[in-house]
């Protein structure tokens, strides 16, 4: 049985969910804000990156861009983060990925703070996830299972070829 998911309708009314939870949020005297992390000149991130700031004005998330050198230095990076972690007016962080080589991938997403990691990539998030705990999740996975349940779909014991229309 061939099934066609529309990923862009289902997008489209999770983010007016999204908006009606940021107004309840703004009401409350809260303005949530993602600082998002771009470092280099990846041409799929910088697409990536511009999406993502696209879909936080359209639900009314404030955003804030970091973007830095492809010779950035770790300790500048790490810095950043801890700058970033600090500031009460930023609620998420998100570093895009890939990192130039010279950076430490692992490093940088354990300097993050858990409570902020919108990518789920904190060791914390992480082993909180195995544990089936409340915590970040990485959106990607967790996109396609808010697919799937949308459509009902049961995965267990199933095998599943997924396409991309461009």
């Amino acid at each position: 049985m061939v099934q066609i998911i529309d990923g862009k309708a289902l997008a489209k009314s999770i983010r007016q969910e999204l908006k009606e939870e940021v107004d309840k949020l703004k009401e409350k005297n809260i303005k949530p804000k993602l600082a998002v992390i771009l470092v280099g000149d990846d041409k799929a991130s910088k697409i990536y990156v511009k999406n993502k700031s696209r879909a936080c004005e359209e639900v009314g998330i404030d955003y804030e861009e970091h973007i830095l050198s492809t010779d950035t230095k770790m300790e500048e990076l790490l810095n950043l983060i801890l700058s970033l972690n600090k500031n009460d007016k930023i609620h998420g962080i998100l570093l895009q990925s890939p990192l130039p080589q010279h950076l430490d991938i692992n490093k940088a997403f354990a300097t993050i703070s858990y409570e902020k990691d919108v990518d789920g990539f904190h060791p914390i998030n992480v082993g909180k996830l195995s544990l089936n705990q409340d915590c970040f999740v990485s959106c990607t996975p967790y996109g396609v299972i808010r697919m799937l349940e949308a459509y009902g779909i049961e995965i267990e014991g199933k095998n599943a070829v997924i396409l991309r229309k461009k």
